[in-house]
């Protein structure tokens, strides 16, 4: 099913007999299989507000992601929460589309600094569960009275509702960017240095390393800025580094953002989101190769096939995602991290507020 408008889309959630699978541009299938009649959000296409002076963007749900960004960049703007593409790490060949990266609340290197796409998000349209059309926020931030289902949707990955429309705030592209990239160091090295970095008054948005041990460490600005930062970086960390400017700097975070070096590698790849200061004991006990980001809070870990990570971590201050499975792996470990009683009866309550009939993604989160 492909509805062309909201309308449409509305009639055919409500009279649904049975589990409908929620898709997007095809880019994402991440959490347990879903069986149903898929229902896709394609035909709700095209960007329906922009105002480059207001810094604001308002498109419908299956709108492609590179339509938005090629309208945004002919106006030197951006989404600056830099949305992952997972496709080549997942294997797919879909188009991400504007629904799909808000439903996953896909973010990158970016997100230490100004926030995830949750942050970006001022506005929402979606149909509940039981085809009812809700509206919240606006095309403004602090527009959003009672309930924020704004930040609710983003990363709700369908289960509450289908996006209809998403309105984003905006940020400027910078004139340009660097990134200094050091020796190989340890993980415990690597997230020292890289939260010394980012406690610097150097604007440090992008702090990552590499599974060779690498810490990349990204500034962006005008360029008489940029270069003395990168300079007062150096400074204050000390050390050997490697500077890469403005196009080889952003193949560095592209490739960090999308995880590429793991593309090629059999595998199955979860991600791990920690207090920075406890990334080394978990990558110890993780045993496995890893790529680090957002100074050490993201882990980002490539596991033997059908292995649970969980096992190997034990118990931990976090929570563990399968991102990369088999069918037969991710309909066997729990995908996303088993939630504390209290938390999951909560999240059970909200879900039989919106879909009480159970129709939307039913079981990908649990």
């Amino acid at each position: 099913m492909q509805p062309a408008g909201e309308e449409e889309l509305s009639e055919m959630v409500r009279g649904a007999t049975g589990p409908l699978r929620i898709c997007g541009g095809g880019t994402r299938p991440v959490g347990k299989p879903v069986l149903g009649e898929m229902l896709s959000s394609a035909g709700l296409n095209g960007i329906t507000l922009y105002e480059p002076g207001a810094l604001t963007l308002v498109a419908k749900a299956g709108t492609p992601l590179a339509e938005v960004e090629a309208a945004l960049g002919a106006e030197g703007q951006r989404l600056a929460f830099e949305p992952m593409d997972m496709r080549a790490l997942l294997g797919q060949s879909g188009t991400p589309t504007v629904g799909g990266m808000v439903a996953a609340n896909a973010s990158g290197p970016r997100r230490v600094q100004v926030g995830a796409c949750r942050d970006a998000l001022i506005g929402v349209r979606f149909v509940d569960g039981q085809g009812n059309v809700i509206k919240n926020g606006g095309r403004v931030m602090k527009n959003v009275t009672g309930y924020d289902l704004v930040k609710l949707m983003a990363g709700s990955w369908g289960t509450l509702g289908v996006l209809t429309e998403c309105a984003f705030k905006l940020l400027p592209i910078p004139e340009t960017q660097a990134t200094l990239v050091s020796d190989p160091m340890t993980p415990q090295d690597a997230v020292a240095v890289m939260a010394r970095a980012l406690s610097t008054p150097f604007e440090v948005n992008g702090a990552g390393c590499g599974s060779d041990g690498r810490v990349c460490l990204r500034v962006e600005g005008f360029a008489q800025q940029v270069t003395y930062r990168t300079q007062a970086l150096i400074a204050a960390l000390g050390g050997a580094w490697e500077l890469r400017e403005a196009a080889a700097s952003a193949a560095v975070w592209q490739e960090m953002r999308d995880l590429i070096e793991f593309v090629q590698t059999p595998g199955d790849v979860w991600r791990i989101s920690v207090k920075p200061s406890d990334a080394p004991a978990v990558v110890a006990r993780a045993g496995c190769p890893v790529v680090m980001d957002w100074g050490g809070g993201l882990i980002w870990a490539l596991m033997p096939e059908g292995a649970d990570l969980r096992a190997s971590l034990g118990a931990f201050s976090g929570h563990a995602t399968l991102i990369r499975g088999s069918d037969a792996t991710r309909a066997a470990l729990p995908v996303f991290q088993p939630e504390a009683a209290p938390v999951a009866a909560l999240a059970q309550g909200l879900r039989a507020k919106f879909d009480p009939r159970g129709v939307l993604n039913p079981g990908l989160m649990g």
